[in-house]
């Protein structure tokens, strides 16, 4: 009789143990795909989002926030890719027939995989599940939309920033009264600011990435061509030009910033930051997406840019207001859901970070909601009404020009020779045309 109690008891433990393995089979997974990093330890059970900080935090809090709230018995599970190859594990995946449901995708890739016929339009699915298309930024817009159809749902617009050190400007002499800082308005400025702040500091002016990540090279020098009415595509999608007198004269002053030691010195990624943040550059020329980095080391006691952290647009050199901008977005690839329970669940989630558009932009990205935007509540964010003219000053390529990630990475290692190697801009810029021509020509 004992052993039968045992075994009654022991059977009675493996269905209940069972029971939540059953109600999770039966649950709707959501396969999403993204980079942004791993921050579980930190966030792994955050649902209040307002608790999370920086891309990982906040993307993984609304993930959790999702799961723990939707009435579709849905749970969405991350799939965590590192950036670097992101896009070719995922070209991979689809090869393998081994799609997510949704996936991250920058806007200026987005027109590849849509030509490929890879990307599902959304337009029926958003109109369904609430998204209104019509609230869209016009710079969000413009990167989702081919041939009238909506591919993508906008995150975010990202773009090119100055994140200033202001104790040391200060030390420079180069602080106005209100604490703001003193912002050169053309390339004569800025070359008299870069001595005046390295006679006074013995630091260089800036804070570049230099090596490894070449596209960091291409975002400030399409912003200065940018800046000056220049494009890198006079004629067609299929035939860069970086012989115009624009192209050179942004080629000319980033050579000569680097030449003087304004810049700091082949340092990578990493390293950039991080003599940024220990006080050894004056400005750290890179994105919107560090400024919530940036606010927390500014309020760290002891730390370089405690009390002294600000950040504008990159500085309008030249006559036009223009800066390198571009965004990610949110994508439905063919084949990801497998049947209507996981569409209609992908759209709910889908809706869900449209909603909290907010949320995202608290990580220093621009809402690509306009009724965000305009909000209070992103307005009264630290810097927002400064950077915020970025979504209408903002430019990137045409989104039908092809293999744009591609053409970055070159521009970027052609900027690099010119700048490290010392090689003649014109001989480099020869040849880089004729490489990214070349390929532009054989892309499909």
């Amino acid at each position: 009789m004992k052993k039968f109690f045992q075994r009654g008891a022991i059977a009675l433990a493996l269905s209940a143990a069972l029971v939540p393995a059953v109600q999770a089979q039966d649950k709707t997974v959501v396969t999403f795909a993204r980079f942004f990093g791993a921050c579980e330890a930190d966030f792994g059970t955050v649902t209040d989002v307002s608790k999370s900080a920086g891309e990982c935090g906040i993307i993984t809090a609304l993930t959790n926030k999702f799961n723990a709230t939707n009435k579709l018995n849905a749970v969405v599970k991350t799939q965590v890719i590192e950036w670097g190859p992101y896009y070719d594990q995922l070209g991979a995946r689809i090869v393998a027939k081994d799609i997510p449901t949704i996936a991250v995708m920058h806007e200026a890739v987005l027109g590849d995989f849509v030509k490929r016929n890879l990307v599902e339009p959304l337009d029926a699915g958003f109109k369904e599940a609430g998204v209104d298309v019509n609230d869209f930024t016009a710079h969000g817009k413009r990167g989702v939309t081919f041939d009238g159809k909506t591919y993508a749902l906008p995150f975010d617009t990202h773009s090119w920033l100055w994140h200033f050190n202001m104790n040391l400007m200060k030390k420079a002499g180069l602080a106005n009264a209100d604490g703001t800082p003193v912002v050169p308005k053309n390339p004569d400025e800025l070359m008299a600011q870069a001595k005046k702040f390295k006679a006074a500091t013995g630091k260089p002016y800036f804070g570049w990435v230099v090596a490894n990540e070449t596209a960091a090279y291409t975002r400030t020098f399409l912003t200065l061509l940018y800046q000056q009415g220049g494009t890198v595509f006079p004629k067609n999608e299929r035939e860069i030009d970086l012989h115009s007198k624009e192209a050179h004269k942004a080629l000319e002053l980033m050579n000569t910033l680097y030449a003087n030691g304004d810049v700091t010195q082949n340092v990578d990624y990493g390293a950039a930051n991080q003599a940024f943040v220990n006080g050894d550059a004056g400005v750290m020329v890179n994105g919107t997406w560090l400024i919530g980095d940036m606010i927390t080391q500014s309020e760290k006691p002891g730390a370089a840019l405690e009390k002294g952290y600000a950040v504008m647009p990159f500085a309008n050199l030249y006559s036009k207001k223009a800066t390198w901008a571009d965004g990610h977005s949110w994508i439905m690839l063919k084949g990801g859901a497998k049947d209507e329970k996981t569409r209609k669940a992908a759209f709910a989630f889908l809706k869900f970070l449209s909603d909290n558009d907010f949320e995202w932009a608290r990580t220093g990205h621009l809402p690509t909601r306009k009724s965000v935007i305009d909000s209070p509540a992103f307005t009264g964010l630290p810097f927002r009404g400064t950077i915020g003219t970025i979504a209408q000053t903002g430019i990137s390529f045409a989104p039908t020009v092809p293999r744009q990630f591609r053409i970055n990475e070159m521009l970027g290692e052609a900027i690099s020779t010119i700048l490290i190697s010392k090689k003649p801009i014109d001989e480099t810029v020869k040849a880089a045309e004729e490489r990214i021509n070349k390929m532009l020509a054989s892309a499909k």
